[in-house]
């Protein structure tokens, strides 16, 4: 199977998916009905893999582990979901810092999609518009693409213009880790910042 069609595969499995994990959920967590966060049936553990980020230090299953971690796959030249969503990340550590204690135990990591563009100097640069404390992580094409298989994130890049451009369709997800560095949870667009922050400290309380 091409790396295309894998890709493609990934994307069209997004759906599917989702539907099955909101299934899992309104069975087994009656008692949150309005918890929209989607958990997955069982938590699903991370296997070690090799990033950097925007600082050019290693980027490892490490530093998933002792805190929640939201992910969102993206990059850079992303002309408008990836600005969008980092808003509202932005917006989501906005409301949560009347609780310190939560923040210190949160973080945020956007994997770049795009590695030939998206160096650790240029993920620097984007992550300072929305918050310093984000993480920016990249790697090869082969490493991240071996990370997004775990996550269940599809992305696919499109076809060049004449002019060297292109964009790149992926997935809108913010994947939620636990502590653990397991895979938890996702939130599906559209995204509402206090929304997400309600949903998110229920998904702390049931932990």
């Amino acid at each position: 199977m091409s790396r295309k069609t894998l890709i493609l595969v990934l994307v069209l499995l997004v759906t599917p998916l989702g539907l099955w994990n909101a299934y899992q959920l309104f069975s087994h967590k009656a008692n949150y009905p309005e918890l929209q966060g989607v958990l997955w049936p069982q938590p699903k553990p991370l296997a070690e893999f090799a990033l950097i980020d925007q600082r050019k230090q290693p980027f490892n299953l490490e530093r998933l582990k002792g805190k929640w971690t939201f992910v969102f796959f993206g990059y850079t030249y992303c002309p408008d979901i990836c600005p969008t969503a980092m808003v509202v990340l932005k917006t989501v550590f906005e409301h949560l810092q009347p609780k310190p204690d939560i923040v210190s135990e949160t973080q945020v990591v956007f994997v770049s999609v795009d590695p030939p563009r998206d160096t650790p100097e240029q993920l620097s640069d984007y992550l300072k518009y929305f918050n310093e404390e984000f993480i920016g992580a990249t790697g090869t094409v082969e490493e991240i693409e071996e990370f997004a298989r775990q996550m269940g994130a599809g992305y696919l890049q499109q076809p060049a213009t004449t002019e060297g451009e292109y964009q790149i369709s992926h997935t809108g997800t913010f994947f939620l880790l636990d502590p653990q560095a397991r895979l938890y949870a996702g939130f599906s667009q559209p995204h509402v910042p206090k929304t997400i922050v309600s949903q998110y400290l229920k998904i702390r309380s049931i932990w």
